[in-house]
């Protein structure tokens, strides 16, 4: 109840009378009831809709939960696998609703992980990150287990994932903490090793990135994830995201929603980034790989060295 009191009243500022859905799977229920109790207890008219746990991160809703979606004023969705970048979130997102995804969320997250940090830090750390994002050109990247990666910025205007959702069409993760944007589509060059990629990824994975598409896979995990990228579509190789950690209460769990959030990380996702500005490239997954004491330089400034912030 913890978690669930700080997203419903600090994150997402819920009112009496609003209309709020709550968007779940079978896998997900004690948290969505958590939220639900809160929820009405503010006094808003508060709906849950279950859904059948989807196979894919990015996989659409079905049709009546897409519909609900776009009539609720709020929305949290607390699922196994993420809506965040589906048509049906983008599409609610326009109409209005302020949005949490929440995929992977656990009862651990809300009572002693990302959602009980301090989102005024949160916001501070993650604004001014971005705010370097937004004057910078290049950027370089690179990690101990071999990531040596270059990416052209210039012009894409990054999110500030602070995790405060209170006026019509804001929308973003809980526990939130990022600060990320979608690369020039064919300007990253270099080699990417993913450290964790949730359940998927768990012992480094070397791509081979060119002209903004990964190209050749070698580890332990490499197989898992060509089969996962193989089955979604061609845009599925594209590197679709660049995301810095800024929540200080976030812990390296394997779940994603957490992992990408922690302070000292960097993420690097593939697929699609439409849910960017300037992103254009679509796809049916988007799947984030966590970068563990990555140094970054924007336009040659270092501004995080093995996994510390300089800034």
């Amino acid at each position: 109840m913890r978690g669930a009191w700080t997203a419903v009243k600090t994150c997402m500022n819920i009112k009496l009378g609003e209309d709020v859905l709550i968007v779940t799977d079978s896998h997900k229920l004690r948290i969505a009831e958590a939220l639900a109790y809160a929820s009405t207890m503010t006094g808003a008219r508060t709906t849950i809709t279950v859904m059948k746990p989807a196979e894919t991160h990015g996989e659409e809703p079905p049709k009546p939960v897409r519909e609900a979606m776009k009539a609720a004023e709020a929305v949290l969705i607390p699922t196994s696998k993420s809506l965040s970048h589906t048509d049906a979130r983008r599409e609610a997102t326009k109409a209005g609703a302020r949005i949490a995804s929440m995929p992977g969320i656990t009862e651990e997250m809300m009572s002693i992980g990302g959602l009980t940090a301090d989102y005024a830090e949160i916001t501070r750390l993650t604004k001014k990150i971005a705010a370097l994002l937004e004057e910078t050109r290049v950027v370089e990247l690179t990690t101990p287990s071999g990531t040596n990666l270059t990416m052209v910025i210039e012009g894409r205007k990054p999110i500030s994932d602070i995790g405060l959702y209170h006026n019509p069409g804001d929308w973003g993760n809980l526990p939130a903490g990022e600060a990320c944007l979608a690369p020039v589509e064919g300007t990253t060059r270099g080699v990417l090793v993913i450290d964790h990629m949730g359940k998927i990824v768990q012992s480094p994975l070397k791509i081979t990135v060119e002209n903004g598409w990964a190209k050749k896979f070698s580890g332990p995990d490499a197989f898992k994830l060509k089969s996962i990228l193989e089955k979604a579509d061609e845009n599925a190789y594209n590197i679709a995201e660049l995301g810095i950690g800024t929540n200080s209460k976030a812990r390296l769990t394997g779940e994603v929603l957490e992992d990408e959030k922690v302070l000292g990380t960097v993420h690097v996702a593939l697929g699609d980034n439409t849910s960017f500005p300037g992103g254009h490239t679509k796809s049916k997954i988007h799947l984030d790989g966590i970068l563990l004491k990555p140094t970054l330089k924007f336009d040659g400034k270092t501004v995080m060295e093995n996994g510390e912030l300089k800034v």
